[in-house]
């Protein structure tokens, strides 16, 4: 799977691959982990657990273990200790109780359970319960309560089970993904334009193009399949189907008058997931992840390409319908 060592990329270009084996960004008051390899410690909510023992890509095999989330309101108002038994679930092995509103802490609160806050991704995790509940001004003492993975070097117990891939799918998406950049119509004139010399830009398009066909990365059918490359071989967005420049990956958006953001770092393209994230599903895989505008990926949302693109024609045709446009 390797190249050999060959010219960097344009810093942002470089960052930007990179960035795609991490998950996306998470709050202190989140129970996940901020900015974080996508092979960590995933979270699973008890409720989406059958999906997860059935998976056939993974099969509970994840390479830093998995932590399953249980809601205070079904552990203790269910009799469920038999099933958790069944599932081989555990407190402080890999179960945690999760508590998220201020109800729940109130009628099951874990320290009068002498329930003890949980710390370690692996087992064992150290207590039994996580907590986060937001402030509120509707009760007096509504102060926000966090327990567990709370600390500096230590927030966040995992990441989204969804977004979870292994160490070599990540390795496979990140070449594919670079092979996709060097099919954009100008990517060899523009990393010249942001510091590569043609010499570099050249030998590391041909040798990354080449690693990933031996690696099976580059069958272009199933990229055009999946609207990613179209019938020319050209990158284009997966939603709006519009050729991309790779100026896209190095300049940011555009703000509006009166409205700009001194720090924004967001650029116009971004990694683009065909078949959307989801629980149950691991779709951060190769010929499922393509680049595309910040605006369509905006668009979509978690909603999938394939519902987005029926609302968009049932808006047009009710406009059209009303009189409000006409083509």
């Amino acid at each position: 799977m390797q190249t050999h060592k060959l010219p960097k990329l344009p810093r942002l270009l470089e960052q930007k691959i990179y960035k795609t084996g991490q998950t996306r960004g998470a709050d202190d008051d989140e129970i996940y982990q901020n900015r974080v390899g996508r092979n960590s410690t995933i979270l699973i909510p008890f409720s989406q657990f059958d999906k997860y023992l059935k998976d056939k890509t993974y099969g509970m095999k994840f390479e830093n273990g998995y932590i399953v989330l249980l809601s205070p309101n079904e552990y203790y108002g269910k009799n469920i200790i038999k099933k958790l038994k069944h599932l081989k679930l555990i407190f402080g092995r890999n179960l945690l109780l999760f508590y998220e509103t201020r109800e729940q802490w109130e009628n099951f609160n874990p320290f009068t359970k002498k329930l003890t806050p949980a710390n370690n991704r692996k087992e064992p995790l150290g207590g039994e319960f996580v907590a986060r509940i937001p402030a509120t001004t509707a009760k007096e003492n509504g102060t926000k309560i966090s327990y567990g993975f709370n600390e500096t070097k230590n927030k966040g117990a995992g990441i989204r089970a969804y977004e979870y891939a292994s160490a070599e799918i990540i390795a496979k998406t990140k070449l594919q993904l670079e092979a996709i950049f060097w099919h954009c119509k100008d990517s060899l004139n523009i990393v010249t334009e942001y510091g590569m010399n043609k010499s570099d830009a050249n030998e590391r398009k041909n040798n990354v193009i080449e690693c990933a066909k031996n690696n099976e990365l580059l069958d272009y059918a199933k990229l055009f399949s999946a609207r990613i490359l179209n019938k020319h071989k050209i990158a284009i967005c997966p939603l709006c189907l519009e050729e991309i420049s790779s100026k896209g990956f190095f300049t940011r958006l555009e703000q509006a008058d009166g409205r700009e953001v001194i720090d924004l770092t967001v650029t116009n393209l971004n990694l683009f997931h065909i078949e959307e994230l989801k629980y149950g599903n691991f779709n951060h895989m190769i010929y499922n992840l393509g680049w595309g505008h910040h605006h369509c990926n905006i668009v979509i949302k978690d909603s999938g390409i394939k519902h987005t693109l029926i609302w968009m024609h049932n808006v047009i045709e009710k406009n059209i319908g009303e009189g409000y446009i006409k083509f």
